[in-house]
């Protein structure tokens, strides 16, 4: 929960890209340490943050998230914590509530301010949002807000599971109805065997109109999550290549 001086996002960062999920718990952390790692393996310089996390502890004097610390851990570029996750909050529930409970007000300046100082010297500043698309980030900011003020990209996760084709064409619809691009969607297994799951990928990508960037298994090593993902490829559709 810390409050910085509002400085306008400069434009010299070449690429941002907002990570959202058809759900909570879909893997977005782990597919975005993928991502860092994949396209960090094809030299391109990245920083990366959590711009709101619930369910922090307090870590040397400091709420800190395990998701953010994982961000911040993956990315090339390593940064201060407080920029990585400038509003950590205690409770693990959704971020409007959790910030009710320790009387704090979340705030689109703070984190434009802390982007702008994990942007320099990035090729690339990976943004990971809370739950699904439309979860707010706080009383009066929506992730559409934030991603659109950073202009950023959306990768959309798909948790692969009953229900994903209802959840992922929703989710595209409000994506593009918010007016943000859509680079692609990756998909993201849930369990070590689900039913029909080429069945449903095959649907998956007849059915969404954004491209399919690639799917992660279940549970693999986060190295070895990245190694799924083609990350020359990556940088190509982003528009960093």
């Amino acid at each position: 929960m810390n409050q910085l001086d509002f400085v306008p996002p400069a434009p010299a960062i070449a690429t941002r890209l907002f990570v959202t999920g058809t759900d909570t718990g879909v893997g977005k952390t782990h597919v975005s340490q993928a991502l860092l790692l994949a396209l960090g393996s094809q030299g391109w310089r990245s920083a990366a943050m959590k711009p709101v996390a619930s369910g922090c502890t307090l870590q040397h004097g400091q709420w800190q998230n395990d998701d953010a610390l994982a961000l911040q851990a993956a990315a090339s570029l390593q940064r201060d914590y407080v920029d990585v996750n400038p509003y950590a909050l205690p409770e693990p529930t959704a971020p409007q509530i959790a910030a009710r409970r320790v009387d704090c007000r979340i705030e689109m300046a703070p984190v434009l301010s802390a982007a702008q100082r994990l942007a320099v010297g990035a090729d690339l500043l990976l943004v990971e949002g809370v739950g699904g698309w439309m979860a707010p980030l706080g009383d009066a900011l929506m992730q559409a807000d934030l991603a659109r003020a950073l202009n950023c990209q959306v990768i959309l996760v798909v948790g692969l599971r009953l229900g994903c084709l209802n959840h992922a064409l929703l989710s595209e619809r409000a994506i593009r109805a918010d007016g943000l691009p859509l680079a692609g969607w990756i998909g993201s297994a849930l369990a070590p065997d689900f039913a029909h799951a080429a069945d449903y990928h095959q649907l998956l990508e007849q059915q969404l109109e954004c491209p399919w960037l690639g799917s992660l298994p279940f549970q693999t090593d986060v190295s070895q999550a990245a190694q799924a993902l083609d990350g020359r490829r990556l940088a190509g559709v982003i528009g960093l290549a």
